[in-house]
């Protein structure tokens, strides 16, 4: 489910799956030590795993028919 904002990273397809399983089963906002240890199986920065995860949440939001962000809304 990579779409071209997400594929600049160049991530590969396990790195793909471990984070789309977290996004799905986990959390899609993780923060602290979850953040952390998805990083880390992934072998990613904690920066990098939580820019994918901004953008993959853009990602939910837009097709769930939802503003790209909750500010949006507030504004």
């Amino acid at each position: 489910m990579a779409s071209k904002t997400l594929e600049y990273q160049n991530l590969s397809k396990e790195q793909i799956a471990v984070l789309e399983e977290n996004f799905n089963k986990i959390s899609k906002h993780p923060e602290g030590m979850t953040l952390m240890l998805i990083a880390a199986e992934c072998g990613l920065t904690e920066e990098e795993t939580l820019e994918w995860f901004k953008l993959r949440n853009a990602q939910w939001r837009q097709a769930e028919g939802l503003p790209a962000k909750l500010g949006s809304v507030l504004d």
